[in-house]
């Protein structure tokens, strides 16, 4: 894929410039900051070629090579980059892509998806989840609310600390584990959202 200038406009052509047509961001999903960005660089680029200024010439290549980095990394392709200046081909690969912060959180807590290619569960694995929470929600405020009125709130309280203390390590060691992993996210949110009901309950 090329990036060239016709007119004013910024275009993206084919291999040897074959069937170049204009940047839009709603054909191209490349964004309307980019694809403004790109046409204002072109008008700015067919003025300074006409007049040769050498400094503005060189600025005028510099956004270009910027400008097509971004557009490779937007559409994950090799851009290549023909400057309206000096007529250089310049090749342009996309950026490595990288995780954020909030990305490498999450996968250092819950670990990697699964194997590398292999589509996250997500449907299934949720379903698991929700109805793990279910059964340890029901579980806990059944023995908490027994408790609570057989002898006193004080005792559901300490019993339900003891269960989430005995159940966490299991939880922990298992978050990273495939299939197995799914019923430990639901058993620990189950374990968060009925600890709503114990401190309600027991006081």
């Amino acid at each position: 894929m090329e990036l060239r200038i016709r007119g004013e406009r910024a275009v993206l052509a084919g291999p040897g410039g074959e069937h170049a047509r204009e940047v839009d961001p709603h054909k191209l999903a490349i964004g309307a900051d980019l694809a403004q960005a790109l046409h204002e660089w072109a008008r700015v680029a067919s003025a300074v070629s006409a007049d040769s200024g050498a400094e503005a010439g060189a600025v005028v290549s510099q956004r270009g090579r910027q400008l097509a980095g971004r557009l490779a990394s937007v559409m994950g392709t090799t851009v290549r980059f023909v400057d309206p200046v000096t007529g250089a081909d310049t090749v342009v690969e996309p950026a490595p892509r990288t995780d954020t912060p909030g990305h490498r959180f999450v996968r250092s807590v819950l670990g990697p998806s699964g194997p590398p290619g292999e589509p996250t569960p997500w449907l299934t694995g949720l379903t698991v989840s929700a109805f793990i929470a279910a059964v340890v929600v029901v579980a806990m405020l059944a023995l908490a609310s027994t408790l609570a009125r057989e002898t006193s709130g004080w005792l559901a309280l300490v019993a339900s600390v003891v269960v989430t203390a005995g159940i966490t390590p299991s939880l922990w060691l298992i978050r990273r584990t495939p299939i197995l992993r799914w019923a430990a996210y639901g058993a620990a949110g189950g374990v968060v959202i009925a600890w709503v009901g114990v401190l309600v309950i027991a006081f």
